[in-house]
């Protein structure tokens, strides 16, 4: 199962198409706006959000409610476009008002045009923007579907935002699903998501924008996904590069991460035991349910870093590109936090490579023959 996604920040329409989708998948309007609406929630938001409501259209790949093999593709309005249509319109010519000249530090803006020659960092920047995991999270919301009938279930919450973050976790696949998603900065911990809606202000006061820390997880994973003898099937560098394919992610970790490289190997690998009901298993899960390039049956935990978001109300020095004279860093309409939101994304993301995966060791032509062949797995590899 891939994915790709088309559309600009102000244009007409983000689009995701999905390919690899198995025959028989039940999808419901109301799950995918579910998780539009999921992705647009968050203590820190931009005035963006009050804009769009997203909805996604399922234009192919579904008919009575279930998918029939053939991509899915699902069209997630820009609802600003009237505003818009000035500045981005397919055809005509070109409005030198509405050209962008000054590049912000830690954007894509400069070396993008570096690459493709352009005057108008409008160009790349429409692209480049984090508006796009719209269509990210409406492709993930197809792969969900399907894992949801497979028994995996895949949760995130933050951890982090700037410096307030919660205490270390023991078993970060044990936090409640149900108070994250009651917190505005979806953090588990109350007290500890009012320091950071705090924190959120005290930026916003100041021009600033802040980054921060999220898990997520996903459970009910077969062991056994991925590959320990091909380095581009190994589960554990899909689910980084996907992580890392985010708008301003900048570290991920699974398991213990860094922290095992300061431990001695006897307090890093799991030991394993015999459970009457679940069989072989991991005592513990430093390992983060990845092994070898394979899951290996606990739940899969990735730790993931987001930087600031670059652009800022007070902004940084720049260069204009048309004059090279020193000048102020560009300005849009922007977040100040929107780590809850990459959360979400992170989630649609792990679930596109859990679901290919799937399909990958299982077949993705037909739901119900993976349903067949996971099945007769299970039986063989439970002792």
């Amino acid at each position: 199962m891939r994915y790709v996604t088309s559309g600009e920040s102000h244009g007409r329409v983000l689009t995701a198409i999905v390919t690899g989708v198995p025959a028989g998948v039940p999808i419901e309007q109301a799950s995918i706006d579910a998780e539009l609406a999921r992705r647009q929630t968050g203590y820190g938001r931009g005035g963006r959000q009050q804009i769009e409501t997203d909805r996604g259209t399922v234009l192919s790949g579904v008919r009575f409610g279930r998918t029939i093999g053939s991509p899915v593709t699902i069209a997630v309005a820009n609802r600003d476009w009237d505003n818009w249509m000035d500045v981005m319109p397919a055809f005509g010519e070109a409005n030198e008002a509405t050209r962008v000249t000054a590049p912000r530090p830690g954007h894509a803006d400069l070396a993008g045009i570096q690459k493709i020659g352009s005057r108008d960092i409008r160009d790349v920047l429409e692209r480049a923007s984090a508006r796009e995991t719209a269509a990210r999270v409406a492709a993930g919301s197809v792969a969900k579907a399907l894992l949801r009938e497979l028994g995996v279930n895949i949760i995130s919450f933050v951890s982090a935002v700037g410096a307030v973050e919660v205490e270390t976790l023991d078993d970060p696949s044990s936090v409640d699903a149900g108070l994250v998603e009651s917190s505005s900065v979806r953090c588990p911990d109350a007290e500890v998501s009012e320091r950071m809606c705090r924190a959120i202000d005290e930026a916003s006061a100041a021009g600033e924008s802040l980054g921060g820390v999220f898990y997520v997880i996903a459970s009910g994973v077969l062991p056994g996904l991925g590959a320990y003898a091909e380095a581009d099937r190994r589960l554990d560098a899909r689910l980084a590069a996907a992580m890392m394919s985010i708008p301003a992610i900048k570290g991920v970790e699974i398991g213990d991460g860094f922290a095992a490289a300061a431990l001695p190997g006897s307090q890093v690998h799991d030991e394993i035991s015999f459970d009457e009901s679940r069989g072989l298993r991991r005592s513990t899960n430093h390992a983060g349910g990845l092994e070898g390039g394979m899951s290996n049956g606990e739940p899969l935990i990735l730790r993931v870093a987001m930087k600031p978001i670059p652009t800022l109300m007070k902004p940084l020095g720049s260069v204009d590109i048309e004059t090279l004279e020193s000048v102020d860093a560009s300005r849009e309409r922007s977040d100040v936090c929107a780590v809850p939101a990459a959360a979400v994304v992170g989630e649609a993301e792990m679930a596109v490579v859990l679901a290919d995966a799937y399909c990958d060791k299982f077949g993705g032509d037909c739901l119900q023959d993976m349903e067949t062949a996971i099945a007769a797995y299970e039986a063989r590899i439970r002792p």
